[in-house]
């Protein structure tokens, strides 16, 4: 459906998109995630024809977009604010697309009537936009998007303006519905729970280039690199020196899974694999600094006499008092041998 060959934009000396090669396939939901300047949304927004390349193309079933307006790429755009038009209701901005393309009334109101039954607003035709919830104006201009059946749907922090319980809810219907109607979407958002919740495929960005592309479940479970694993929120990282199936690192001997690369590394220790034993049985003696509850789960955050701290997960049931001494036990399913960050 979608295919960017070295797709590259510069704003002057820096590149925002740095021959980025990035393929989505029909009906794949496909979200980037990066920090502000990665070129997220760069990428949408030269796919989208809004940002001409300065080298590279942009292919739709398999066409050069090259000198094709945005217009004409047959795309559904979707914004963080929505962008509805506030004179017009919710019948008509549903509608917009469909009577700018010349489709006749009757069939304009059917499109509509469906679309707003899809979205959860049902008869809503006549209601000022004005009027609506944050909830339900996302929702209008995602019927919006969708009206005239675009081959590729185009979101830009969609759910960003929402509280946090609203998108929770509105994600999970989001990846049903286009599931349903076999959408293939490209979105750019900075909410990892949200990217990894919609997601067949998250690609996380870094100075323009990718820094790695997967399943949700394997991009989290086997970050890349350094700057992945922290950007997904993993602190635990450390140099290690790999040898065999044990890496030796200032917090003592930690296993790793058989086959992970040797040598001077950095090791990245998920803390769902650091399990808590009587002090006299650790090799190290470590010091319980916090606890930060998180739900059934509590995040606890040991210190070692010396080196850096390390955080554990922890169930309820299981958490130390603070200031309590304590033995740590790895397990190397939850371990990882990082790749190189790279320039």
């Amino acid at each position: 459906m979608l295919r960017l060959d070295g797709a590259t934009v510069r704003f002057g000396e820096r590149a925002a998109l740095d021959a980025v090669d990035l393929e989505v396939a029909d009906h794949e939901i496909v979200c980037v995630l990066g920090p502000s300047g990665s070129g997220k949304s760069t990428l949408l927004r030269a796919v989208a024809g809004l940002q001409p390349l300065d080298r590279g193309r942009v292919l739709l079933g398999g066409a050069d977009q090259s000198g094709v307006p945005t217009h004409r790429r047959g795309l559904g755009l979707m914004f963080q604010d929505h962008q509805l038009f506030p004179q017009r209701d919710v019948g008509g901005n549903v509608a917009f697309g469909l009577r700018m393309r010349g489709d006749g009334k009757a069939e304009r109101a059917e499109r509509v009537r469906e679309l707003l039954e899809l979205v959860g607003l049902p008869g809503a035709e006549r209601r000022s936009v004005a009027a609506l919830s944050g909830g339900e104006q996302q929702r209008v201009a995602l019927a919006r998007a969708l009206a005239p059946r675009p081959r590729l749907l185009m979101l830009d922090e969609p759910l960003g303006q929402l509280d946090r319980g609203l998108r929770e809810r509105l994600v999970v219907e989001l990846r049903q519905l286009f599931g349903r109607l076999g959408t293939t979407v490209l979105a750019v958002t900075h909410d990892q729970g949200e990217a990894f919740a919609l997601a067949d495929r998250v690609v996380v960005m870094r100075d323009g280039r990718i820094a790695q592309s997967g399943a949700p479940v394997d991009v989290w479970s086997r970050p890349a690199t350094e700057f992945v694993a922290r950007f997904l929120g993993f602190d635990n990282v450390v140099a290690a020196r790999v040898s065999g199936t044990v890496a030796d690192t200032v917090w003592g001997e930690v296993p790793v899974p058989e086959g992970s690369p040797q040598g001077e590394r950095r090791l990245l220790v998920r803390p769902g694999g650091v399990g808590l034993v009587p002090a006299e049985e650790g090799r190290v003696c470590w010091t319980v600094e916090s606890r930060t509850f998180r739900g059934s789960r509590v995040a606890v955050r040991l210190r070692p006499a010396d080196g850096p701290p390390l955080e554990a997960e922890l169930p309820l049931r299981e958490v130390p008092e603070e200031g309590a001494g304590v033995g740590v036990a790895f397990r190397a399913e939850d371990v990882v041998v990082l790749g190189d960050d790279g320039p």
